[in-house]
């Protein structure tokens, strides 16, 4: 059809054959003169490439739509509503037509999806209280929408409509896990660019449809591992692709939460018990053996799976002299930071051994209690303000390191050996770092052999600035986004000053930086040579030696794939202990025991069991639990128009025995559930209840 249009336009007359069939003409200096001309002919003569489909006009609001679904309910008529939800989800131009703000807009931003959430949302929450028909319509739709989108590249509508469909509340059952399967998949092989768009959409979704989503994705994980039912799924050899797409979707949103500031939910909650029951080991046995080939279903098994379960392993496999079992160290509490340091230098072959302390002087055997007290007593000398070693941020409530300069770095490297040997024998440090921290020890992941080579200089950005000193990435960010004069109203070049030990010395960020003025042109640049003077280059013999300490010890492929997890668990403070331990010593010996744990907000065990049944209760009631405990509750109902029926009551059953009857999941949760408080029984989200 081009190549007839382009004969037209050239005024060339195309030959027909008897077949009725169109040729182009033979003679060869005509076709020189075609080919010559192409090149010739104005802009808007040209045929035009082929480009997005446009995407037809839809003109339909949340308002509408409410009004709809409440004539429909009362009513009986659907045939608006089944038309809307037909054609919406029939392809992904249609659903872009109903969602997006502007049909034809181009938002190809990652701040601005361009979707009407309260649209979606309002479509998505009528969905499950329409008739079964129209449900099925939704699910047919979407299946010729991913058989249609499967192939060629993807377009930013493309993203848009994934980022709708996966919303979708039809998929917490599991007879849909088939069309949930394939979305994840189609989601988890796009490219990077492209979960760099999402990444930053999922981040704008409300708290609570965040929180369903990271629900729904660790459910279809633990029901694919743990079928219910044999037949409940198809075979798992047919669908090995499962879990790995399902767990690079997870990642997004797990990524999502951590570029949210504050995050979304905690990082705890991305957690899956389900996945203790795998033989993580034999995992991580075919990962080493056969590299990055496994290495998605790897990482999948270890978000799930105890991490200080599987490096406690591996560090059994790791000992260098199985004859001598302990590492010995021997300290006097007079001089414990320096005689700590000799032990740790003297017996750094001895380091992947179980650790034994002993205080000289002091009988006793160590069976724990000792090793976390030497760490406890060693953590608090080196990071106090006072030895100058780290300082402590208020602003961010953490530790940095300091940038005084030394001729002996060795405590920075008995620090980093500190650290280690805590995270290789699971003790709880009172020691918080920023997660910035823990990047630059992955950078790189195992010590080099040449070295000559930096290690530790990971990539910083503003937001990892935010993580240290937030006053000072807030400042730096407002000077991007000043639209004033620069030069002339923050007086600034490219040397930057720095107190040390009392004494404030001047760095240049580039050659010559003293005599370079800070402009509009070269802020950005400024910016980042700053964030990297202050968080790497400052800091990098101190942290150097930190990095080469901790890897002494953590020389793991095992803290290869899940250090960040490890350490950030390790090194967090116990602060429900010390806060208990506070709150004990300033009560007095016969002083009564229930003012201190309402302090703590600590339950009697009687009322702590009563909690664990409504948390369950509500998450069941909200198809938030197994669907097993789901059946067993039953709403409270009544032959009479009763104020009662709109309470939220569950029916209590009727029991014989006192003991084993009333002490069900099925008879103690209704009745528990119906002494609480209407406003309670009637909460939005697990939080609020």
């Amino acid at each position: 059809k081009r190549r007839k249009k382009l004969q037209l336009r050239l005024g060339v007359k195309p030959v027909q054959t008897g077949l009725g069939q169109e040729l182009p003409p033979i003679s060869s200096d005509i076709r020189h003169k075609q080919r010559l001309s192409i090149d010739t002919l104005p802009l808007e003569v040209k045929a035009p490439f082929p480009c997005d489909p446009i995407i037809p006009l839809r003109s339909k609001t949340t308002k509408e739509f409410q009004g709809d679904m409440e004539h429909a309910i009362q009513s009986g008529d659907w045939r608006e509503i089944r038309e809307f939800y037909l054609t919406t989800f029939n392809s992904f131009i249609e659903i872009n037509a109903a969602f997006k703000r502007e049909a034809n807009g181009l938002f190809n931003t990652t701040e601005d999806s361009g979707v009407n959430a309260k649209f979606v949302s309002t479509v998505y929450d009528a969905l499950l209280s329409t008739p079964q028909d129209i449900q099925k319509s939704v699910l047919k739709g979407i299946i010729n929408s991913l058989l249609r989108e499967w192939k060629g590249p993807r377009t930013k509508n493309d993203l848009r409509a994934y980022f709708i469909l996966i919303q979708n509340p039809q998929y917490s059952s599991s007879s849909i896990y088939v069309i949930f399967a394939h979305l994840l998949r189609q989601i988890a092989a796009l490219s990077e660019a492209d979960h760099h768009f999402l990444v930053h959409w999922l981040k704008r979704l409300s708290a609570r449809r965040f929180r369903q989503l990271v629900e729904r994705l660790l459910q279809f994980i633990s029901t694919r591992l743990f079928p219910a039912e044999t037949d409940e799924l198809p075979p798992s050899a047919k669908c090995s692709w499962w879990v790995p797409s399902a767990t690079k979707v997870l990642s997004l949103f797990n990524a999502a939460n951590s570029v949210s500031c504050p995050p979304i939910m905690p990082f705890t909650d991305f957690y899956n018990i389900t996945l203790e029951h795998i033989d993580f080991m034999e995992d991580y046995r075919t990962w080493q053996n056969y590299g990055n080939s496994n290495r998605s279903e790897m990482l999948f098994h270890l978000i799930g799976t105890s991490s200080m379960s599987l490096v406690s392993k591996v560090s059994r496999r790791q000992r260098v002299d199985m004859n001598l079992l302990f590492l010995n160290i021997k300290v006097r509490r007079a001089q414990l930071l320096s005689d700590s340091l000799d032990e740790l230098t003297r017996k750094r072959c001895d380091l992947k051994k179980k650790l034994r302390v002993t205080f000289v002087g002091e009988a006793g055997l160590d069976m724990g209690g000792l090793t976390k007290e030497w760490f406890l007593l060693l953590v608090r000398q080196i990071f106090h303000t006072d030895y100058g070693m780290f300082t402590y941020m208020k602003d961010s409530h953490c530790h940095w390191f300091s940038s005084w300069k030394s001729d002996n770095y060795s405590e920075f490297q008995m620090v980093g050996t500190l650290m280690g040997l805590a995270v290789y024998n699971s003790i709880a440090l009172d020691i918080h770092f920023p997660l910035y921290c823990y990047r630059k020890l992955l950078t790189p992941p195992t010590v080099p052999c040449d070295q000559n080579v930096l290690v530790g200089m990971a990539t910083a950005t503003l937001d990892d600035l935010q993580q240290v000193m937030p006053d000072l990435a807030h400042g730096l960010s407002e000077l991007l986004s000043y639209q004033g004069n620069v030069e002339e109203d923050f007086h600034l070049t490219f040397q930057v000053f720095q107190e040390e030990m009392g004494v404030v010395k001047s760095y240049n960020l580039k050659a010559g930086g003293d005599k370079i003025p800070v402009t509009k042109q070269n802020r950005k640049e400024y910016v980042q040579l700053y964030i990297d003077f202050l968080l790497n280059k400052s800091i990098y013999t101190q942290f150097a030696a930190f990095y080469h300490g901790f890897h002494s010890v953590c020389a793991s492929d095992a803290l290869m794939v899940s250090l960040q997890g490890v350490c950030e668990c390790v090194c967090m403070c116990v602060l429900v202990y010390i806060t208990f331990s506070l709150q004990w010593l300033g009560s007095s010996r016969r002083a009564h025991i229930t003012p201190v744990l309402q302090s703590l907000r600590w339950l009697p065990v009687e009322y702590r069991i009563q909690f664990k049944v409504l948390v369950l209760t509500y998450r069941a009631l909200n198809n938030q639990a197994p669907s097993y405990l789901s059946e067993l509750l039953s709403p409270h109902t009544t032959s009479l128009n009763l104020r009662s029926t709109s309470e939220n009551l569950l029916a209590v059953p009727r029991t014989r025995l006192k003991t084993k009857g009333d002490r069900a999941f099925q008879t103690i949760a209704p009745r528990l559930w119906n002494s609480l408080p209407s406003n309670l029984r009637l909460s939005n989200t697990v939080e609020v209840f």
